[in-house]
């Protein structure tokens, strides 16, 4: 039997969490929880599997991770997230389309390879730029512009990372013109993604170099691990598709933001109703137990 003080803790959190929502879960564990404020409620040692508590936070509309009881940020060194639908709210590609024309046909790709319908990613993305050929080059900056927004909760996760001492990646199969801003506006200390050959000031429908695909992005979170001397079990990676499924499983804590039912599965926990910060009250900078 397992120990009590091994248990790991249940935290809930929904940006207006009600009692009616945690119901379920007092039933389930047979006593009501302690309240860290209107936002996040948590368990101490719970015998309930990760199943049942997909089930039921799935039921009442709110996120839940079982946590180890010691886990906190300082148990880690490095954060590796996606950018698209990720880091911020758009899919870069689908947004520069719209310039043409063709976002509804480059976003069913997206929309396919996202949820891994597509098997050859990398086919995929250089359909969706093929179209994009003979675009300006000053529409990438249009698209920064008027729609790159960040994800709720976005910098200041990022920012509570950087305090904690995490370095910061930005893997994406998307665009360089894109992480590069992205990266130098959050602080984030690496960045690799896909560049967009350009012509004459207008895109050519072509890529240069490898293409950061799943199999790129978990190199890239393995490669910056050995950087900066640490394992990938000492790496959390954030994202929502199934080109960010194999970075997801050397990492040590996966998290799926808003992610298809196919990322959700396969990942230690889910974000669906809150910000990206929502983490920060799985992964206190110190762990409960430490701060007794």
């Amino acid at each position: 039997m397992t120990a009590p003080d091994a248990l790991p803790r249940l935290i809930v959190r929904h940006p207006e969490l009600s009692d009616s929502q945690l119901a379920a879960f007092t039933a389930a564990l047979g006593r009501p929880p302690e309240r860290r404020d209107a936002r996040v409620a948590a368990w101490p040692a719970v015998p309930m599997g990760r199943d049942e508590v997909v089930r039921l936070a799935d039921a009442a509309g709110v996120d839940a991770a079982l946590v180890p009881a010691d886990l906190s940020l300082a148990d880690f060194r490095l954060a590796a997230f996606d950018m698209d639908s990720t880091l911020i709210t758009i899919e870069c590609v689908d947004e520069i389309a719209d310039y043409i024309g063709r976002k509804a046909e480059v976003a069913a790709i997206t929309e396919a390879a996202m949820r891994g319908e597509i098997a050859d990613y990398d086919e995929s993305l250089r359909r969706r730029v093929a179209l994009l050929a003979g675009l300006p080059e000053t529409t990438l900056q249009q698209v920064w512009d008027e729609r790159v927004r960040l994800t709720p909760g976005a910098e200041r996760l990022v920012g509570a990372l950087k305090a904690a001492g995490l370095k910061i990646l930005l893997v994406s199969g998307g665009f360089t013109f894109f992480t590069d801003r992205l990266k130098a506006h959050l602080g984030i200390d690496f960045a690799q993604s896909n560049v967009l050959e350009v012509s004459d000031g207008r895109l050519t429908g072509g890529l240069v170099g490898r293409i950061v695909n799943a199999q790129g992005k978990r190199e890239a979170l393995e490669h910056n691990c050995r950087q900066i001397g640490c394992s990938p079990a000492q790496a959390i990676a954030v994202g929502d598709g199934a080109n960010d499924l194999e970075m997801m499983g050397v990492a040590g804590i996966s998290v799926a933001y808003r992610a298809k039912p196919l990322v959700r599965a396969q990942t230690t926990w889910a974000i669906d109703h809150g910000g990206l910060d929502t983490l920060l009250d799985w992964l206190p900078a110190r762990a409960a137990s430490s701060s007794r």
